[in-house]
């Protein structure tokens, strides 16, 4: 049975520990630091360390992965090989050669498509049809290294962030369940990446959330979708940070930014196309369907946002 030393941190990664955990040996986890969450800001562990402390496996949980303690625990575990799946930290060349059999990596894009840390908001707001996992072989550059299997996903017409996050997380455990054996049993022979395919989803910044109403109806409800729940999507109204937390779009003309009635609907211009939300939400306020806040603030239509 293959000793394996586990990297990774939040609810993306945790299927694929309890994968492992039903058919390996796991002599030992590395995960973040806690961090501090919620309102009273009390520390917090992640996924993977509560799913590992349970277990009783060993963790570490150094604050930068090329400290000397954190190498030494890793020498010490002697794993034949590591999987690392959204551990948060970049590993150095040194630290990838220390398994006999390599470090293995749960990519959720269909490389070479969406390398780097936001390949799931990145195929949504692009309108890709479809997305998937890779399982592959970790190197010094930016998910560049060889591929072992990849397994495809349709994209729903409504899919989000959230819904795309959940349904390849278990994707992912299930293909590195099938793959690892295959890989340590010397099965699957490392494919190379076509560079030339590559395109890059760098991480995203809360400011990405803001939208430009100049830009098409089409986009913006990708972009809302997208980053569904995190970062969230909003504009200005009134002097205040109004969220727009759903929509879809369709036809139409309206100046951008300008909240009409159409057909009875509420709408709002696009630099091509009407956006309909359907859930919004005032800075500091509770969220509401796009009915009750048109009640709540009567003003609203005729409204021009993000001004």
């Amino acid at each position: 049975m293959a000793k394996i030393v586990f990297m990774g941190t939040p609810d993306f990664a945790a299927p694929s520990l309890s994968a492992l955990m039903a058919s390996h040996q796991v002599v030992g986890v590395v995960t973040q630091p806690d961090r501090p969450a919620g309102r009273n800001k009390r520390l917090r562990e992640s996924p993977v360390k509560g799913l590992a402390r349970a277990a009783g496996i060993p963790i570490i949980q150094p604050p930068r992965i090329r400290e000397g303690s954190a190498l030494e625990a890793l020498r010490s575990w002697d794993a034949d090989v590591y999987v690392v799946v959204a551990y948060g930290q970049i590993l150095p060349q040194a630290l990838l050669d220390l398994p006999r059999h390599g470090t293995v990596n749960v990519h959720a894009s269909l490389l070479p498509r969406w390398r780097g840390a936001a390949p799931i908001q990145a195929a949504i707001r692009a309108g890709d049809c479809e997305s998937g996992v890779t399982i592959m072989l970790l190197d010094a550059g930016l998910d560049t290294g060889p591929l072992l299997t990849k397994r495809a996903l349709p994209l729903a017409p409504d899919e989000t962030g959230q819904s795309l996050h959940d349904k390849l997380s278990l994707l992912g455990a299930e293909l590195l369940a099938q793959t690892l054996p295959r890989y340590l049993a010397r099965e699957i022979e490392p494919q190379a990446q076509d560079d030339s395919l590559a395109t890059y989803a760098p991480q995203i910044k809360k400011e990405e959330g803001r939208i430009d109403w100049t830009c098409s109806g089409a986009s913006i409800e990708r972009l809302v979708r997208a980053f569904s729940p995190w970062p969230g999507t909003y504009t200005c109204w009134a002097g205040a940070q109004l969220r727009i937390l759903g929509g879809n779009w369709d036809e139409g003309s309206a100046e951008s930014g300008r909240v009409i009635v159409q057909d009875g609907a509420i709408a709002i211009g696009t630099g091509d196309g009407l956006y309909f939300p359907t859930m919004l939400q005032m800075a500091g306020k509770r969220q509401l369907h796009i009915t009750d806040f048109v009640n709540g603030y009567n003003d609203f239509a005729g409204a021009r946002l993000g001004a």
